[in-house]
Formats: structure tokens, sequence, C-alpha cells
């Protein structure tokens, strides 16, 4: 184990962190909360200390980089990053509790939403920004922007770190290197969301609701500037997030291939045809169900569309309190958690990508079963996918469907209903944000104890990192020299 070369990785990492959080310490300053300028200033301080020591200690570090290296930095790195980003909430008192702290900001980092905060209107601007942006460092990966715009030591460096912290079931080439792929992806990535503030400002949003906003869209986040969320704001910036919320929730690789003119490939992508299917669908059925809940088609479908768009994209944003919904709308919502968005986006869940391998899956062994003799293949987009990647579809499907049910029964020691801590194991491991009952839209995960809310936050790691990076950190092998 090149453990150097991670320290001297982890040290990068921070140095990410701690230049990101310098607009929210600017923003504090511009203010005058001088409390929150002094959780951001004392933060960035230990960054410093952190990084000059870790420099000094790791000098010389060899430079072979495995998939091993790979994956314990991967895990390793968002655990620190999630340590020392939640000092600002802790040292200002905004968060009170180091746990609650940590909670909101991996909740942050990972996309997921899920908040301990009562009123979120009485936190401080500065905190409200840090506590947005970590969604959009999150959404496409901090590892992915420290390889597209600082490099890294060769191609099987990038290889490891970016296969370990992308969603989804593989990672391709969009060129033939990839830090440039990483580049391509993030130019993309700060396009996307540069669209959506203008839309946002367009609709009367302020700038800074819109900035705040549009991080939590772009990260398929879902953390905002109102205890409402989204509610109290205009159909208009209702609908355009509605619409941007999908957007962020396909294959990054798509708009490449739209840039590059490969319409053809983009309309034909099984993935993305599935994705926008199951959100038709979706809509179509709640809209049905939900007609005799408000005053017009136009507003049903607004708020059915936004909440499956919120839901399948794992961003968590809501306008109405879907707890209220019947039980076959709240049925397909609990259906949509676990489906989650496309491989390659900045949404979580199991990706729609697994989903249409496992049903192939089961198709060809059905066919195996009736012709033992015949020789079956999964194709996706017209190509045989390799046993490799169906076996890891496979393994992936088995390890989220134990943690899942492991999540659920420490949790259970709470005291809660299922509903409640089924739906908060979902809404946390898929990255979603509110789920039903106590932790339904209008609620939030203050009322969880202190062991209950680590084992959460683990489990928001995991389904951020696609599960293995956190099993691998625990697995004996891993920290064997041979």
């Amino acid at each position: 184990m090149n453990f150097k070369m991670m320290g001297r990785f982890i040290a990068q990492i921070l140095s990410i962190e701690g230049f990101f959080m310098i607009p929210a310490l600017c923003i504090s300053l511009y203010c005058g909360d001088s409390m929150a300028v002094k959780g951001f200033l004392w933060t960035i301080l230990l960054i410093i200390g952190c990084v000059f020591l870790l420099m000094m200690i790791c000098r010389g570090a060899p430079s072979a980089f495995y998939a091993k290296e790979g994956l314990v930095c991967v895990g390793a790195s968002w655990i620190v990053l999630s340590a020392i980003g939640c000092l600002p909430f802790w040292i200002s008192r905004e968060i009170p509790s180091y746990v609650d702290a940590f909670f909101e900001i991996v909740s942050g980092f990972t996309t997921t939403g899920a908040s301990i905060v009562p009123a979120v209107e009485d936190l401080s601007k500065g905190i409200l920004y840090w506590r947005s942006f970590s969604h959009w460092l999150g959404g496409m990966g901090v590892l992915v922007f420290l390889l597209a715009f600082t490099g890294g030591k060769g191609q099987g460096f990038t290889m490891h770190l970016l296969r370990a912290e992308s969603p989804g079931p593989s990672v391709g080439k969009l060129v033939p290197k990839m830090r440039t792929t990483a580049a391509i992806l993030y130019v993309i990535y700060i396009v996307i969301t540069l669209l959506n503030i203008v839309f946002l400002l367009l609709g009367g949003m302020t700038l800074f609701e819109a900035v705040c906003h549009a991080f939590g869209t772009a990260g398929t986040g879902g953390f905002g500037v109102k205890n409402d969320s989204l509610a109290s704001y205009s159909p208009y910036l209702q609908n355009v997030t509605t619409v941007f919320m999908i957007l962020f929730g396909v294959n990054f690789s798509c708009y490449y291939l739209l840039l590059i003119k490969e319409w053809k490939s983009v309309f034909k992508d099984e993935e993305v045809r599935l994705y926008f299917g199951i959100i038709l669908a979706s809509i179509a059925l709640i809209a049905w169900n939900t007609r005799d809940l408000y005053g017009s088609l136009e507003e049903t479908i607004r708020h059915t569309a936004f909440q499956v768009g919120s839901i399948i994209t794992t961003t968590g944003y809501a306008t109405v309190d879907f707890d209220l919904w019947p039980s076959f709308s709240k049925t397909i919502l609990l259906c949509l958690m676990v489906v989650g968005a496309c491989a390659g986006s900045t949404g979580g869940g199991l990706k729609v990508a697994r989903l249409l391998l496992l049903l192939k899956g089961v198709r060809r062994n059905i066919r195996r079963m009736l012709n033992p003799r015949r020789m079956e293949v999964v194709r996706n987009n017209g190509s045989v996918v390799s046993e490799t990647v169906l076996d890891n579809t496979n393994a992936y499907l088995s390890a989220y469907v134990v943690i899942i049910f492991l999540v659920f029964l420490v949790i259970s020691l709470d005291g809660f209903s299922v509903a409640t801590n089924f739906s908060a194991v979902l809404c946390t491991f898929n990255n979603i944000g509110p789920g039903l009952e106590a932790v339904g839209p209008t609620c939030n995960f203050a009322a969880f104890s202190d062991l209950s809310k680590l084992v959460l936050c683990w489990a928001m790691l995991a389904g951020r990192l696609e599960i293995f990076p956190m099993l691998v950190l625990f697995s004996r092998n891993t920290w064997r020299n041979r």
C-alpha cells in the first residue's frame, strides 16, 4: 500500500476544499456574520496546517498507484473531506452538535439533501452558500475536479480514481486521455449550471438564491434557502427546476455526443430512452392518481412532474408534501428512489443502466433455461456487455440489498415507524433527501440518535461512491502488505 502517495493525494483534496471555502468566507465577511467568519477562518487555517504536515511527511512518495490505492483514496478522502468540511457549521455554532454538522455536510457532499436543520432560513448566508456549494462539488466529484484541472501522475492514477468515484456500472472514455475526459465532463457541468442560474434569474430569483438553487439542482442535492424548499416560488421557477433536474440526471457523455453532432447515438441510447420512459409513465400515473388534490390539470402536472423529476434524479427538492399523496403515488416514488438517474450523471440510486442490465440478465437466464445449448449474450446499444460488467452489476445488487437491510435494522433501534425507517434508509443510501412520515419533505432527521445519524452518514457515502470504496476500507485484505 502506497501510504505516502495517498497522504499527498488527501493533502491535494484538502487544498481544494480550503480554496472553495474562500467565497463562503467572503460572503460571511460582507454580511457581517462574525461567528460564520470565525468558523470558515479557523477551518481554512486548520486545512493549511494539515496540508503542510501531510506534504512534509509524504515527501518522496513512490509513483506506483494501483486499483487498491484508488479505492482507498476515494473512500478515505471523502471521509476526511466531510470531517473537515463540517467544521464551519460547528465552530460557528449554527449547528451546535459535531455529529449533526457532520451529517449535514456528508448529506451535502454526497448530494443527498437530508437535513437536521429545523429552520434553514435562520442560517447565515455564508453557511447557506457552503451548504449548497457542497452539492455542486460533490455532484461531479471533487476527485474528478482534481484530475480535470490539476492533473495526475499517469494513466493508471487517473483511471483508478475516476472509476472509483464516478457513478455507474462502468466508466468509459470520451477521448483517449482520462484527464481530458474529466475536463470535458466538468466544462459541460459548469456550462449547464450557468444556464440554470440564468433561467432562474429571469424568473425573479435573487442572485444568491439562484446560485444556491442551481448548485443544488446541478449536484442533484436538494439543499435550498427556504424552509418550504421551492413551494413558495412561482410556477415558472418550479418548471425551470424540473427541467434542469431531469437534464442533470442524464449521462453527461450524451451531452458530449450532442456537441460532436452524434445525434443518432444519443437518441438510440437504451438507458436514456428507458430513463425518459420511466419519467413520463410515472408522471402520467401519479397525475391520474392525484387529479382530485389540485385545482387544475396544469397544477397537477406541474407538481407531479416536479416530484417525479426530483425523486428519480435523487435531488430531493419539493413543492408539495408528497407524504399526503395516495399510497399508489407514494409507492411509485419509493420505486423511483431505488431506480435513480442515469449512470455518468450527478444522480444517485441504483442507476437506470444497472436496472437495464439486470432486466436483460434475467431475460438471458430465462432463455438459457428454455434452450440450454443456445449461446446467449447481453447487448447494450448493440454492443456485447462483458461478463465482468454483468458480474459486477450482480455483486453491486447483492451488496445493495444487504446494506439496506443492515442499516434498516440498526436505525430501527430508535423506535420510529417502519415506513419512517425504511424510507430514511432508501433516501440516504440512494442520496435522495426526504422520505416518508417523520422524514418527509416537511420534516428532518434531527430526531434520530447520534448512532443512527453516523450509520446513515456511512450509507450516504456508500451510496454516492457506489458502495465498494467504502467496503474496501473495512476489508482486512486492503491493509495487508502482500
